[in-house]
């Protein structure tokens, strides 16, 4: 056991969600007599949860906020519906539609941030409002037909990395895209390791680090093999890609710059956080209007997926995406979460999803599983607060972004005040 907690930094039972979504994909790949880890299954998985996945990352900033959103499904269909129209009808091309997607989410966001930030209207009700206002909209737009898109467009939703170089038998930018991600891992964790030792500060052996990075990287470099392996034309998948870089930009952003540190502050005390400087209305605005931003692009991308828009698009979305993050590690009450928590979160619920259907379960006993497991999940969360205890896997994610050495300037734990996250800023 102390070896386990030297190798992962803390308590292992912070890590529970990486032990259950290791534990599904070990156990779906012995039931399902290897299925599970096929390349064409992996691909399939990542092109058909990317979507859930992208929201979830603006979902876990709303939930740390303290605020939930439940109009994206329809927010998402609606920007589709039109993008869809606009390329049909308007003849414009698939990368101007993608902007004006992008450009439309921004102005839905804005409006709900308005009412959420600046009326007070709290944001459940004005998102509960805007479920219903844009999946009306949705319909009425789109005449509840289905509007296919070209294939440029399909593009960002089912396309692969494309075939360059010579003939390995590998698809070789997947393999050079796996190769520079482990190579950034073990360079991240060395920097931070060399970093806390130049501050005095008390860092692993190095064998715990060398077999952190072996492990890391191992998974890496095999999800890398199983993807570069898949059927002709396929390989790394675009949404994965979009995907991969917005975990990147916003797990930086929140836990690296100012603004992400004050949506910490206004989740945790948002009366405590003003008196320390922070704007929490111009916080909940951009917050609330980011979740629609996001919500417009995986809209696009599941109509790229699926070739066409149609009026049943979206819905039970919202639903997903707060299961991912309360997955994950998030708190109810806000000023909890991280993004690379809600991804594991999504990949928990995706993994169990695919599994169950490779199983031949039916849906009715799918949702039963599926609620069980978020519930259990989220009574096992509070059970560790009412114990005094970090969230679920808060540490990992935040170890992710730092040395195990002294304090630096990311995400404030549960146990950090409200004002000394923000003196940290100066």
């Amino acid at each position: 056991m102390n070896a386990l907690k030297k190798l992962f930094g803390g308590n292992t039972r912070q890590f529970g969600m990486i032990f259950a979504l290791v534990a599904l994909i070990v156990f779906f790949q012995i039931f399902t007599e290897g299925r599970t880890l096929t390349p064409g299954n992996v691909i399939n998985l990542f092109n058909g949860n990317s979507y859930i996945l992208i929201l979830a990352i603006g979902m876990v900033l709303v939930i740390i906020a303290g605020h939930i959103d439940l109009s994206v499904g329809s927010v998402a269909a609606f920007v589709g519906v039109t993008v869809a129209l606009a390329i049909r009808d308007w003849g414009i091309p698939w990368w101007a539609g993608v902007l004006l997607g992008l450009v439309l989410g921004a102005a839905i966001g804005a409006w709900q941030g308005w009412w959420t930030a600046y009326v007070g209207i709290p944001a459940f009700i004005v998102t509960l409002a805007g479920m219903l206002l844009f999946r009306g909209f949705n319909q009425f737009v789109g005449k509840s037909n289905t509007i296919p898109v070209p294939n440029d467009f399909q593009y960002l939703g089912s396309g692969y990395l494309p075939e360059v170089g010579p003939d390995t038998g590998f698809n070789n930018l997947t393999l050079l895209l796996g190769i520079a991600a482990a190579a950034f891992v073990v360079w991240g964790e060395l920097r931070s390791r060399a970093r806390a030792k130049a501050l005095g500060a008390e860092v692993p052996e190095m064998w715990v680090t060398a077999l952190k990075l072996v492990l890391v990287c191992g998974a890496i470099l095999y999800a890398t093999y199983l993807f570069a392996t898949g059927r002709p034309g396929t390989s790394f998948p675009i949404p994965g890609l979009i995907l991969a870089v917005l975990v990147l930009l916003y797990g930086f952003i929140s836990s690296r710059t100012i603004l992400g540190r004050h949506v910490y502050a206004v989740g945790g005390n948002r009366h405590a956080a003003e008196l320390s400087g922070v704007q929490s209305k111009k916080v909940n605005f951009l917050v609330m209007m980011n979740m629609s931003i996001l919500a417009g692009l995986a809209g696009m991308i599941f109509v790229g997926r699926s070739t066409a828009s149609g009026p049943f698009d979206g819905v039970g979305w919202e639903l997903d995406a707060i299961a991912a993050v309360f997955i994950g590690g998030a708190a109810v009450t806000g000023g909890v979460g991280t993004v690379v928590g809600s991804i594991i979160g999504g990949l928990v619920m995706a993994v169990l999803n695919n599994g169950l259907q490779l199983l031949g379960v039916g849906a009715d006993l799918t949702q039963i599983i599926k609620g069980l497991v978020l519930l259990i999940a989220v009574a096992f969360d509070v059970y560790n607060k009412s114990q005094g205890k970090k969230s679920i896997i808060g540490l990992l994610t935040r170890n992710m972004g730092r040395s195990s050495g002294p304090s630096s300037p990311t995400q404030p734990d549960e146990t950090t005040s409200t004002k000394e996250a923000i003196a940290r800023e100066a």
